[in-house]
């Protein structure tokens, strides 16, 4: 029975996540430390075990998502690379913090940590650009992009320093929360540099592959990872990751967050609520 209901959990916040950028693990984590705190059947689920389970599940994810996002054109490969270049050391360093925290207390930290994603979402986001109004020039301090969405062009540029900071701390919040890191890189990118929602999206997934593999390593070296539960994921993980990323191509940018910050506010305050009492 147990196996049945990961393998539901993992389609579902695997298609939530891909849709929206996550990587599906803002989902699976809290379902896991809730089911954890309710039925015997999920004894196992620890806060090292979950977290450990999300980040290699979330290669699947990420792995089927990148691939449909790149057949779509909508990955912006070189400044994803900036972002992975920050959140690995970023990564490693959550994934060995992670196993100093109880389970109760990292429900607590976990719940106040989404109601904080939940915050974020809440800014208005400037989009990007339809108009040439950078010059495309790349120095040190600035690098300017150019993306085509159907028919319309977008232009934005970020400092990569700063870019490099914000993905270590993304990083090493995504390797102590198993959370994926794009809870937090999805809104940097709109509301800091001005990305394409739906660019930001798929640039997030690709940078979600590899902070997974490097954080999920460290989890494994660690001995966090109950396999028997991680084949019960992958499936769902794999497919929902697949149908999340079509979804993303029809479906309002402006619905989707909605859905999401509802999303966010009832399982943070649930964690917290768990957390403390």
């Amino acid at each position: 029975m147990d196996i049945i209901i990961c393998l539901v959990i993992g389609l579902f916040s695997a298609m939530l996540g891909s849709i929206v950028g996550l990587g599906g693990g803002v989902i699976l984590v809290p379902i896991l430390l809730i089911l954890h705190a309710t039925t015997p059947l999920f004894d196992w689920a620890n806060a090292s075990t979950i977290v450990g389970i999300s980040l290699i599940i979330m290669i699947f994810t990420a792995m089927s998502s990148t691939y449909a996002y790149g057949k779509a054109k909508r990955i912006d490969y070189k400044s994803g690379l900036y972002f992975i270049a920050g959140s690995l050391p970023g990564g490693v360093l959550g994934a060995w913090l992670n196993q100093f925290v109880e389970t109760d207390m990292f429900s607590l930290f976990l719940g106040i940590f989404m109601l904080l994603i939940f915050a974020i979402f809440l800014f208005k986001k400037t989009p990007a650009s339809s108009e040439k109004s950078l010059d495309g020039k790349n120095s040190w301090y600035r690098v300017t992009r150019k993306v085509t969405i159907g028919e319309k062009t977008y232009h934005y540029a970020f400092n990569p320093v700063i870019a490099i900071s914000i993905a270590f701390i993304v990083g090493m919040l995504s390797g102590f929360f198993g959370i994926g890191g794009g809870s937090l890189m999805v809104p940097a990118m709109i509301l800091f540099f001005h990305f394409p929602p739906h660019i930001a999206t798929a640039t997030s997934m690709f940078m979600i592959l590899a902070l997974s593999m490097v954080s999920s390593i460290t989890h494994i070296s660690l001995g966090h990872i109950e396999w028997r539960y991680v084949w019960a994921f992958i499936p769902g993980a794999w497919f929902g990751g697949i149908l999340g990323a079509r979804v993303n191509q029809h479906l309002s940018s402006n619905a989707v967050e909605k859905l999401l910050r509802v999303v966010l506010l009832l399982i943070g305050l649930r964690l917290i609520w768990q957390g403390l009492f």
